[in-house]
């Protein structure tokens, strides 16, 4: 099966990073799965990177292959000036050593920002001192640079808490400042539609929302994520600005292709992008 062409990739991608015209806004790339790079005029945060095939390999010989659909648009060893790097739960597309260890090391300044119910398990996966992950619980917030960290609470596929009731699964909302004004992002990590999710979200301005569209299908023995007709329906419930879908085209077993996404949110008139890997978009905020 050939894979699917990113937009751009490699050098191409990270010369567009580096050129990449701000305006007044912020810039975002979807980087595969749940990755996307955020560029303001002030840093770069980096949401949920996953840039390697170690599940293709650990899965290889097993009655459940994570065969790839698309190529991997860069090497984290080569994406650098990261000010915050998230992970929202502990599953491997998530938190994958393969990306966040060689990411890490490029970028010693970069904070990465987790669950707190999950410190210890992060640093065991990424053999690190356990003080040096930033833990959030949902209805928490963390100042990293020139971004502040939101937690919110995550159903994947209900809203799991540890034994002091913090959450193991998150999204998160990071605010930070525009020439032309605040700027809110959301997040979602991995999540189904649960009960405090809206009211959670309202009390933000969103000005994108990055939500998962392979839904939620028991055969597939994996926790679920919302349907596109659900993603598109959340962020017009929320009063997001524009809402860019993740969470598809990587692995064969666990997609769904965006059609149903676009057609809702074009019933609902929700603003609303598809990038392909790689592919810049571009929020002038002006």
């Amino acid at each position: 099966m050939s894979l699917i062409a990113a937009h751009q990739k490699d050098a191409d991608l990270l010369a567009d990073i580096n050129r990449a015209d701000l305006g007044q806004g912020f810039c975002c790339w979807w980087l595969g799965q749940s990755g996307f790079l955020i560029k303001t005029a002030a840093g770069m945060l980096l949401f949920d990177p996953y840039l390697s095939d170690s599940l293709t390999t650990k899965y290889a010989s097993t009655d459940k292959p994570h065969t790839r659909m698309s190529q991997r648009v860069v090497d984290p060893a080569t994406l650098i000036g990261l000010d915050v790097i998230t992970s929202s739960h502990n599953h491997t597309d998530h938190l994958d050593a393969q990306t966040l260890s060689p990411l890490l090391a490029a970028n010693p300044q970069a904070k990465l920002v987790v669950p707190e119910a999950n410190r210890a398990f992060v640093a065991d996966r990424l053999e690190m001192d356990p003080r040096l992950p930033l833990g959030l619980n949902d209805g928490q917030s963390v100042i990293v640079g020139p971004f502040t960290l939101h937690g919110i609470a995550a159903a994947h596929n209900t809203v799991a808490r540890d034994d002091a009731g913090q959450c193991k699964f998150m999204g998160y909302v990071a605010t930070f400042e525009t020439p032309a004004g605040p700027a809110a992002i959301y997040h979602s990590g991995d999540t189904l539609w649960h009960d405090s999710l809206v009211e959670q979200l309202s009390a933000f301005d969103l000005s994108l929302a990055l939500l998962p569209i392979n839904g939620n299908l028991p055969t597939r023995r994996v926790a679920g994520n919302l349907w596109g007709q659900e993603a598109a329906m959340l962020a017009k419930t929320v009063g997001a600005k524009c809402v860019v879908p993740c969470h598809y085209d990587l692995f064969t077993f666990n997609t769904q292709t965006p059609d149903a996404f676009v057609a809702a949110c074009q019933e609902l008139e929700q603003p609303y992008r598809v990038p392909r890997g790689g592919e810049r978009l571009d929020f002038p905020l002006s």
